[in-house]
């Protein structure tokens, strides 16, 4: 090797890894900073360490309430998603109707470009007049709505990568349609549901503006709008428990990646049924 390479590797490996230590260094003061009592912004150990953060936070009732409304829009937005993006994809993919990839296209475009607040005056006229503001209801039927574009475009791409002689064969051999989906095809495309169920998870999780505009009470409001008891009156953060209460609400996400990583992984390639 030469010099001039050999200094461009060293110098290369410097650069990765201060642009490393510039990125962990908010992750280590986000694991620490719960654990200490004082609201410090450096990142020394705690000392000394305590659980009181913790347990003040979960004295909160309007906080821990919001963790599991979290968990009801978050789990019934993936079900509906997952459900509506797999059998639609799955319908597009192996269909014959001209234009389909239009409309597929189209969908996502409008998806992706009418969004956010550009989207919510609309919504909110929408779900009113269906009487559902301040329901869970609401909230997992306008996040299926975004939603389920992308979801549906993600999925096709694996379902079009299946033969159809798959399906053909099971049906040769006695399958019905139905039977040919679920024990032939379903399999296969596990990868992709596994895609959006988890993006989808992700994406209503951590959102905020359609629950805080749709929701009105608090018994109703979500970990993401609730995050916002821990601050004072005049808006500064209580660090101590924002904290603690961040760390708790990102372990759904984590727990969530760590749990497809170890049960699928690079080892999952779907299978068929005998």
């Amino acid at each position: 090797m030469s010099g001039g390479a050999f200094l461009s590797r060293i110098g290369f490996s410097v650069l990765a890894a201060l642009l490393g230590v510039l990125f962990a260094l908010p992750l280590i003061w986000f694991i620490f900073a719960p654990f200490n009592a004082r609201a410090e912004m450096g990142l020394a150990l705690p000392d000394p360490w305590t659980l009181s953060n913790f347990v003040t936070v979960f004295q909160n009732a309007f906080a821990v309430r919001a963790l599991f409304n979290s968990l009801i829009q978050s789990v019934g937005g993936v079900i509906l998603i997952g459900a509506a993006a797999t059998l639609a994809a799955y319908a597009l993919s192996r269909s014959t109707i001209p234009g389909k990839s239009a409309v597929t296209y189209v969908l996502l475009l409008f998806s992706s470009v009418v969004s956010g607040s550009a989207a919510m005056v609309p919504i909110f006229l929408i779900i009113s007049a269906m009487g559902l503001i301040d329901t869970q209801l609401a909230v997992i039927l306008v996040f299926a709505g975004g939603l389920l574009p992308t979801a549906m475009f993600i999925l096709r791409d694996f379902i079009d990568g299946i033969p159809k002689s798959y399906e053909e064969s099971a049906m040769v051999a006695g399958a019905s349609p139905l039977q040919a989906f679920f024990d032939v095809a379903l399999p296969v495309i596990r990868p992709g549901i596994v895609v959006i169920v988890v993006w989808a998870f992700v994406n209503i999780w951590g959102s905020f503006l359609i629950p805080f505009i749709l929701l009105r009470s608090s018994e109703q409001m979500p970990a993401s709008v609730a995050i916002y008891s821990f601050y004072s009156e005049a808006g500064t953060p209580i660090v101590t428990l924002l904290a603690a209460y961040a760390l708790i609400y990102s372990l759904p996400v984590v727990l969530l990646y760590l749990f497809v990583s170890w049960r699928f992984g690079f080892r999952f390639f779907g299978g068929i049924k005998a």
